[in-house]
């Protein structure tokens, strides 16, 4: 057969085209990982794993009951998925405290699959969870915590400042200012008692009182603190009585908050001295346990949000729950929760095996960047030190 025969160049063409079929077909290399902070694999049909760290015990327990089923009403307009995964939770009680905060956030870290961490309830856990947290390259995100330390104060990287550390509430460093401006111009109180419990929330909100009351001219006549877990209120509500405060100002949880209010109404020296509380007391439970000793308290805290949303998002809760929601705060777990799902969304990147790689600085990136993020609770924008709200 000829070189040039039209039989003979067919044979070549075919060969040739045969070649490049070949080359063409040639694996793809594997998928590699760039993000500092690695990255999370999650294989077809695997579970997506978010921890979850509440208080779950105790007073506060409706705080924290609160914060999951806020997330809960998120993960279900997702059906339980985020990108065709379904998403598994580990849930870890705080105790509201930080050592429980530190202790349950090292059982999720202790799982290398443990994606991000949902929480948590009390400011005194996140400060020990959100260290654990950040040096283990994870992602947190609380819809309940407000102390100031946990971000920052006159926009500068507060104490407990952690990055990858972010929430929906807001951060309650002028709480404390607010109390002051209000006692001092608008009741015309000059002497004044703080109690907190060591707690960097109680205790936040009790030292920017203090400096902004001094600043107005008003005296701070006692600056003390119980501790967490007790219960007998009479010894320091003596020393209340003694310091002759015409207020005293004590941002206190629950079970801790309740014992000194009922306590404080036996005192009779009390009766004249006016009483304020913190967002931490702001739920239905603490009203039905003192009853008619809150009489005349006031209270400092967020302004619960308002809106169409907010109503939609109530009814859904209280078909799913069947009943009324004890405390706003679940809007802001909600919140909270949909940066979270929307972030990790946006960072998985599909690998040619049908896996997600999901980096870790990238879910923590996409949050900082977040910008007028349409939520529940309003218009939600990060600043560099994890504010949203």
């Amino acid at each position: 057969m000829k070189k040039n025969s039209p039989i003979f160049l067919s044979l070549f063409m075919c060969s040739c085209l045969a070649a490049a079929l070949s080359s063409c077909n040639t694996s793809e290399p594997p998928f590699e990982c760039t993000d500092p902070l690695g990255c999370l694999e999650v294989a077809p049909g695997d579970h997506i794993k978010i921890g979850v760290l509440q208080s779950l015990s105790g007073k506060t327990a409706p705080l924290g009951e609160a914060q999951i089923r806020g997330f809960t009403l998120a993960l279900n307009k997702r059906k339980g998925e985020i990108l065709g995964h379904p998403v598994a939770l580990q849930i870890e009680d705080t105790g509201c405290s930080a050592v429980g905060g530190a202790n349950a956030a090292l059982k999720l870290i202790a799982d290398p699959q443990t994606l991000a961490i949902f929480g948590s309830t009390c400011s005194g856990a996140a400060a020990t969870a959100s260290k654990a947290m950040s040096d283990a390259g994870l992602t947190m995100i609380s819809g309940n915590n407000s102390a100031p330390f946990l971000t920052s104060i006159a926009g500068r990287a507060a104490a407990n400042w952690q990055a990858g550390y972010f929430r929906t509430a807001g951060n309650e460093q002028y709480a404390g200012n607010t109390v002051a401006e209000y006692v001092f111009k608008q009741l015309g109180l000059r002497r004044a008692a703080t109690i907190n419990d060591s707690d960097i929330y109680t205790k936040g909100l009790t030292e920017s009182f203090k400096k902004a009351f001094v600043e107005l001219g008003g005296e701070i006549v006692l600056d003390t603190a119980v501790n967490k877990g007790e219960t007998q209120m009479l010894p320091v509500l003596t020393a209340v009585v003694q310091s002759k405060a015409d207020l005293l100002f004590f941002p206190l949880f629950q079970p801790e908050g309740n014992h000194l209010l009922v306590q404080a109404r036996t005192v009779p020296e009390l009766n004249d001295t006016f009483m304020i509380g913190s967002g931490a007391l702001i739920e239905q439970n603490f009203l039905e346990a003192v009853g008619d000793a809150a009489q005349g308290m006031c209270f400092v805290g967020p302004t619960p949000p308002t809106g169409s949303a907010v109503d939609r998002l109530t009814a859904s809760y209280i078909s799913k729950y069947h009943e009324e929601p004890t405390v706003s705060y679940f809007l802001f777990a909600h919140d909270a929760a949909e940066l979270l799902f929307v972030a990790i969304e946006q960072a998985a990147i599909p690998t040619p095996d049908g896996a997600l790689s999901i980096g870790r600085q990238k879910i923590r990136d996409i949050l900082y960047s977040t910008k007028a993020f349409k939520g529940v609770t309003g218009a939600l924008s990060c600043d560099q030190f994890g504010d949203c709200a």
